[in-house]
């Protein structure tokens, strides 16, 4: 009976150890580390161990802990990526648009020639304006109906009405830093800004930039420059449309010499430090009322001069040369930035009529001896972009 006792007792210490001995095995099968909250088996543990007791007691008593649930990932969303169609902005750019005459002449011209027809002037090209996103143009006159101004040799006064001239041919944008903006000082030039919002025009100057937002979700940036402003004067006008999500900025510069076909030194260096130094994509001249070169500089480029377009303050044209361009901007597929450049130039007369002036520009023929004059003064072939 002895030896029976013992026997038993072998036997329950027997199954004893076995038990401990599969607890510590499934312990060390179980991977977790002292304190680890997870509740659910490892599937690498055999079905036979898995379903035994010893293991479910186990399994209940490695932690009290509840279970924290883990705080599920952000999936970021992805960037919006453009067809290839919506990856292009285009902007068509034409040189001074002065819809008046000289305020104190008594030979109202350009009054007596539109007639009140707000479509006449840009009758020939407002089908090429509305194609684009955006045109912008120089208008150099102000838009008030104030009576005292400067003493200068011209004096430039708009009717408000005038305004419908624009919005009717689809220019969206005018660029009013010029040395005419203050003949009627600066009530004048408020009563510009004024009306220009009044009329929905956007507008931008050396003082304020502008931004523009076309169909496709793309901001333009605008800013101008005047004869006396150096580039670092628009710096801060360009950071903050920059801060306004403008990707594409786009400089209107009124410098250089009347009458000259050739950039100054000075109107190069501001052209330079406007793409060099604050990452202008393109910079558009006007002033001195002749067309000059286009240039390509470090990728991006610069209209010296686009000479006059609609120019009421002239009766009788010397060289009635113009242009319209139009630029392709070709942006990245996120459309956060502008990785190219495309152009087309259209060579345009500032008159319908020869000799004097009509107000009316009008698109030179294809090939003709006038269509090669001016690309010739634009130093520019339609080989080129």
């Amino acid at each position: 009976m002895a030896n029976s006792g013992n026997r038993g007792t072998l036997k329950f210490i027997s199954a004893m150890i076995l038990i401990a001995g599969l607890s510590i095995g499934i312990a060390a099968c179980s991977g977790d580390e002292p304190g680890d909250s997870s509740e659910t088996p490892t599937t690498t543990i055999s079905t036979e161990i898995e379903q035994s007791a010893a293991t479910t007691m186990m399994l209940e008593t490695v932690s009290t802990d509840p279970t924290e649930t883990p705080t599920p990932t952000e999936t970021p969303t992805p960037a919006p990526t453009l067809m290839p169609e919506d990856r292009v902005v285009t902007v068509s750019f034409t040189g001074d648009c002065t819809l008046t005459q000289d305020y104190r002449s008594s030979n109202k011209l350009f009054d007596s020639t539109v007639d009140g027809d707000m479509e006449y002037c840009f009758q020939n090209c407002a089908e090429l304006f509305k194609s684009d996103d955006l045109t912008l143009v120089n208008l150099e006159n102000p838009v008030t109906e104030r009576t005292g101004h400067k003493n200068n040799q011209y004096i430039f006064r708009m009717d408000p009405e005038n305004l419908e001239m624009l919005t009717l041919a689809g220019i969206e944008a005018v660029n009013i830093a010029n040395n005419h903006t203050m003949d009627f000082w600066e009530d004048g030039l408020q009563d510009t800004r004024d009306y220009l919002d009044e009329y929905g025009i956007i507008w931008s100057d050396d003082h304020f930039g502008a931004t523009f937002t076309t169909d496709k979700g793309i901001v333009i940036g605008m800013v101008g420059l005047g004869n006396d402003t150096n580039a670092s004067d628009v710096s801060g006008i360009i950071a903050k449309l920059r801060e306004q999500g403008a990707v594409i900025i786009i400089a209107s510069c009124h410098f250089g010499a009347e009458g000259t076909y050739e950039p100054t030194d000075r109107q190069k260096k501001i052209a330079h430090a406007l793409i060099d130094d604050y990452g202008v994509d393109i910079v558009v001249g006007t002033h001195p009322h002749r067309l000059q070169p286009i240039e390509k500089y470090n990728g991006h480029y610069i209209f010296y001069s686009l000479s006059n377009f609609c120019f009421g303050g002239n009766y009788s044209l010397t060289d009635p040369d113009s242009v319209i361009i139009q630029c392709d901007f070709i942006m990245d597929s996120a459309g956060s930035e502008c990785v190219d450049y495309r152009l087309r130039v259209f060579p345009y007369s500032q008159t319908s009529t020869r000799p004097g002036n009509d107000f009316c520009p009008m698109p030179y023929e294809w090939e003709s001896e006038d269509y090669f004059r001016v690309m010739e003064r634009l130093e520019w072939a339609q080989g080129d972009e």
